[in-house]
């Protein structure tokens, strides 16, 4: 992921009243982890990576909405899964990070 884009990322996590303080370091290491996953992806399949980074970036700001609509954030986590579903076998450690990804944010939904 683009470095600018993580910072802004964290950045958004930093300031946002829907992600209790004790789990803000838990999603910086998650989103840190998929920067990496991104990274290795990017190298083979810069399209596929940029849509992963694209879908991230949308949970991460549904998730940090001050008025939290849990249908924009569950349809955001949708297309993070969905970007991802093919890679099960080339990239299992991505597919993994973003399913962990994706648990953390619906639990916020919830």
């Amino acid at each position: 992921m683009l470095k600018h884009t993580l910072s802004k990322l964290e950045e958004k996590i930093k300031t946002s009243g829907n992600i209790p303080e004790d789990k803000k370091q838990e999603y910086y290491e998650l989103l840190s982890r998929l920067n990496e996953e991104i990274t290795d992806l990017a190298e083979t399949d810069l399209q596929r990576a940029e849509s992963i980074k694209k879908f991230t970036k949308a949970s991460a700001h549904e998730a940090t909405r001050e008025e939290l609509d849990p249908n924009l954030l569950e349809t955001s986590i949708q297309g993070l899964r969905e970007s991802v579903r093919e890679f099960r076998t080339s990239h299992p450690r991505l597919v993994d990070t973003v399913n962990d990804i994706c648990i953390f944010l619906s639990k916020l939904g919830i």
